[in-house]
């Protein structure tokens, strides 16, 4: 229905134009300095715009509310719309490497269900904890779900009431961890591409506004842990010390990287002892460490994405402490991490489901590895995103292993 609307708005539009004079300078005149970003002049010859201009594109999203635009409210400070061919508006922005490289020179942002859907004033709030953003969500809770499930009973199915208890705790953590990201980093994000239309650092969001937004996430934190016992709030309460600084260890070392594996990986520790009330060192700590050498590999590929800005900016990372030499120290961490998975599944007497996931495992990170273009911030994106089934393959794996156990 909507197409159809669009249709007969399209060639009304185009009859108009055809019937302009040349004197005519814009599409709509008086509103030119509504929609556009720069004048835009008519020709007198159109070729149907529908063809031209499709209603998708995997460039951009066209954002179809009828007659209603939405201006720079809908992706907040720094981003303006234009409307093309009179008949759709897209989003448009500063230009990363490789929007120059596909689309000669057009930069393009896509809107996300939080610009979408969410009223106004929680947008801010909503991108400050990368709702948009599930990934690291994916990334915190997986250790999570893994411990969890190895701490079933042999025969049985992980508890459901944990994993959901660890779910809304890792879409909380991960956010505060976020928030507190850009409270510490607001100079620094000004100055990168990837990061400078951030709530904070763009000035959507006051840094008093994410701080008691930050208030807000570790108090709902807070309600979690005291469902846990005695044993996992003492061990979750001291991950808030790697959570608060990590973001400051860009500026000193060329590993934050692995600070960040130290801390996103704590789930490994806490998701046992939640359901024992103790720790297994042998069972637990070769999860942990594996999933330190896991996120060794995939926060190395991510951040390849921004190793010019860090030059300019003067912070530190994995990606420039290994140069040219990434896919030789990636190939070591995969392989480490393997090998520690397999010796805590060993420990806990897992059956042979397990190990067949771990070559299937083994096979995702290698393809990560061995495809990944380190130069395209398109792909290292990409293949950083996959690793949500990394995480998926070997929790499967737990959860068969203990189940046929």
């Amino acid at each position: 229905m909507a197409f159809f609307r669009l249709t007969r708005v399209s060639r009304r539009l185009l009859k108009s134009s055809v019937s302009a004079t040349p004197s005519s300078s814009s599409v709509f005149p008086s509103q030119q300095h509504i929609y556009l970003s720069k004048p835009v002049t008519t020709t007198r010859h159109y070729i149907n715009s529908l063809l031209n201009y499709p209603l998708w594109n995997h460039n951009y999203d066209v954002l179809n509310k009828g007659t209603d635009f939405h201006h720079e409210k809908l992706l907040g400070v720094g981003w303006n719309y234009k409307l093309v061919a009179g008949m759709s508006s897209v989003v448009e922005g500063n230009p990363k490497k490789d929007d120059k490289e596909e689309s000669g020179g057009v930069g393009v942002k896509e809107a996300s269900w939080v610009d979408l859907y969410l009223p106004e004033g929680a947008r801010g709030y909503a991108k400050l904890a990368r709702l948009d953003k599930p990934i690291g969500t994916w990334l915190l809770a997986w250790p999570c779900m893994w411990s969890i499930a190895l701490a079933a009973d042999p025969g049985s199915l992980p508890s459901f009431k944990m994993m959901g208890l660890f779910g809304c705790g890792a879409l909380l953590l991960r956010g505060a961890g976020c928030t507190i990201n850009d409270l510490l980093d607001r100079d620094i994000d000004t100055k990168v591409d990837r990061t400078r239309l951030r709530p904070i650092a763009s000035g959507l969001l006051t840094p008093f506004q994410g701080l008691q937004f930050l208030g807000l996430q570790l108090f709902l934190g807070l309600g979690i842990l005291l469902q846990l016992n005695n044993y996992s709030r003492v061990l979750g309460a001291s991950s808030l010390l790697l959570v608060f600084s990590y973001p400051l260890m860009k500026r000193f070392t060329f590993w934050p990287q692995a600070f960040l594996g130290l801390t996103i990986n704590w789930g490994a520790l806490l998701g046992w002892t939640a359901v024992k009330g103790s720790l297994e060192p042998t069972i637990v700590l070769p999860l942990y460490l594996s999933g330190v050498c896991w996120t060794l590999v995939y926060d190395t590929i991510y951040a390849h994405q921004d190793k010019e800005d860090d030059v300019k900016v003067g912070v530190k990372s994995t990606a420039l402490r290994f140069g040219d030499n990434t896919k030789l120290w990636l190939t070591g961490f995969g392989t480490a991490s393997m090998g520690l998975l397999a010796l805590s599944g060993l420990s806990a007497d897992l059956g042979w489901q397990y190990y067949a996931s771990l070559v299937a495992a083994s096979g995702q990170l290698g393809w990560q590895i061995g495809t990944a273009d380190l130069s395209s911030r398109t792909d290292c994106s990409k293949k950083f995103v996959s690793n949500k089934w990394f995480g998926a393959i070997i929790f499967s794996g737990v959860v068969l292993g203990r189940t046929f156990q």
